[in-house]
């Protein structure tokens, strides 16, 4: 068992998850949303079944639980736009204690909260489990387009480099006495994010400019092809198929 470490997501270790090629990983990771986004809201049984499959894969990574747990703060905006759907949906009324909530604004948050936990729980085990550059030649593999994939490896790349420039304005900005506790602070905001702009513009015209240099005509070079045997697959495969196989038995019965 290895340290998060370099990238806000990466958990470095050496598990099976771990060793499994990106795009096998992205594969599975694709059929399972979309089998628990086609499941209907009132088959509660099968989101039951999702939910220990999500965290059988999760502890196959060997990544701590914790280590899970800090990360699932994105789906704060899901959780707090699904707690209010009860209150301003339309339809027939329920009562909830001394509250009269929405019935159909009910079932719509509660499928709203469990495929986006499950989605952002299943997401996490690609995202700790596989660099960002494997990811990309995962991408790649799968034959996305080119442009495309390109964006996000250059996403990829510099992003750590645009939010340290960030940091650097911020703590500049502090030294110079600069406090932003009021509306009268967002002219200076507004001027420190449109100098990032500038900057991170034309430090993308100096890099598309070196690489010009170096030969680039539009497709990035493949240094490593990536390969998956048939075992590999199999393994990947194993979390998409058993949520396909619940969700057929739960529209069967």
């Amino acid at each position: 068992m290895g340290a998060g470490h370099g990238h806000h997501l990466h958990f470095h270790g050496h598990s099976l998850a771990h060793r499994l090629p990106a795009h096998a990983k992205l594969v599975a990771l694709l059929g399972f949303v979309v089998t628990v986004v086609l499941t209907p809201r009132t088959a509660f049984a099968a989101y039951a079944v999702y939910l220990p499959l999500v965290l059988v894969a999760q502890r196959c990574s060997r990544v701590p639980f914790g280590y899970y747990a800090k990360r699932m703060v994105v789906e704060v905006p899901f959780v707090v736009f699904a707690l209010l759907m009860p209150f301003v949906a339309t339809g027939p009324r329920v009562e909830v204690g001394p509250l009269r909530l929405s019935e159909s604004g009910l079932l719509s948050a509660w499928a709203l909260l469990a495929k986006g936990t499950l989605g952002v729980m299943a997401s996490l085990v690609l995202a700790t489990t596989t660099e960002p550059r494997h990811i990309v030649g995962g991408l790649e593999r799968l034959r996305l387009p080119d442009q495309l994939v390109q964006i996000m490896g250059f996403m990829v790349r510099y992003l750590e480099v645009v939010t340290g420039e960030m940091a650097r304005m911020k703590v500049a900005r502090e030294s110079r006495g600069f406090q932003a506790r009021s509306i009268r602070s967002w002219p200076v905001l507004a001027t420190t994010a449109g100098a990032l702009f500038i900057r991170s513009y034309e430090r993308g015209e100096r890099v598309h400019l070196a690489m010009l240099s170096r030969g680039y005509t539009g497709q990035l070079p493949v240094t490593r092809p990536m390969t998956a045997t048939a075992e590999q697959w199999r393994r990947a495969g194993m979390l998409p198929a058993a949520a396909l196989a619940t969700l057929l038995v739960a529209v069967a019965l």
